[in-house]
């Protein structure tokens, strides 16, 4: 449009509600219920695992133009190789969330500014199968969401500081990388903000003594620290609430949830009778 970009894709939504017989479900206010605690649950039926796969390919598409849902989609995901009638109806959740959602997109306004920054969080031994940590991290140019995913952290975290840490990591990867995929645009930036709501995290980042009880922590995570000292990056305090990267690590409640969701840049895109214009 005149004054910028809306991404969107309710018609693959409607199709995709269509393939596996959803159309018609009852729309939810959120993707995931907070008090959802999935586990390979053995007691549990199986159910169909071809069309359990089938469901999260299509829902993994979709989170291109809906990060709202990338933390649950990639939370149910972990169950593919043996679903159960629990992993079932925490997808069919999803799917009837992105129903009553289903013009929800990302918005990329024109002529927005150039400053980046970098969100990070993790939920420390928030997966109930193997208690490590899962992460998130969201990256925007100006008020524009350029990149984001959520993981489950591959070691073990003993602490939420030690969690928080070396997640940290991959955020001052995504922004030296942004750093440097932006000079090929002539745009040079000179220190990128690591937004973290730790401060155990911060403190142990900027405290250039390597403590004793950080050797168990591998050295390539101490680069993050190399680079905060190197100027290329610098680690803030974000107050835990304002945090965007939380929405991709843990189910939230409606309140927080909605308000994240608009920290990300997703809005509703609202056509009236003029084809030319729009309200947002």
């Amino acid at each position: 449009m005149e004054d910028g970009i809306f991404f969107n894709q309710s018609k693959y939504i409607k199709e995709m509600l269509k393939k596996f017989g959803l159309e018609d479900s009852k729309p939810t206010k959120t993707p995931m219920s907070t008090e959802i605690k999935l586990t390979k649950d053995d007691e549990a039926d199986s159910v169909d695992s071809s069309k359990y796969r089938g469901m999260i390919g299509s829902l993994l598409y979709l989170t291109a133009s809906r990060p709202d849902i990338m933390f649950s989609v990639c939370l149910c995901a972990r169950f593919q190789e043996n679903p159960k009638t629990t992993h079932l109806e925490a997808v069919k959740r999803i799917f009837r969330y992105i129903r009553g959602t289903s013009h929800l997109g990302l918005w990329y306004p024109k002529g927005t500014g150039i400053e980046t920054v970098v969100y990070a969080d993790s939920s420390h031994a928030g997966d109930y199968v193997d208690r490590k940590s899962t992460s998130g991290i969201c990256t925007f140019i100006g008020c524009c969401l350029t990149s984001w995913f959520a993981k489950k952290q591959t070691t073990l975290a003993i602490s939420m500081t030690e969690a928080e840490y070396v997640f940290a990591r991959k955020a001052c990867q995504q922004a030296l990388w942004m750093k440097q995929a932006l000079i090929d645009y002539g745009i040079r930036l000179d220190v990128i903000p690591i937004m973290c709501d730790n401060k155990g995290a911060i403190d142990l980042i900027k405290n250039h003594v390597q403590h004793s009880r950080t050797k168990h922590i591998e050295i390539c995570h101490h680069f993050l620290r190399d680079n905060v000292q190197k100027g290329n990056i610098s680690i803030e305090k974000v107050a835990f609430e304002d945090n965007i990267a939380d929405i991709f690590t843990k189910p939230l409640k409606r309140k927080v949830f909605n308000y994240l969701r608009l920290g990300l840049g997703m809005m509703e895109l609202v056509m009236d009778s003029d084809p030319s214009s729009s309200q947002k």
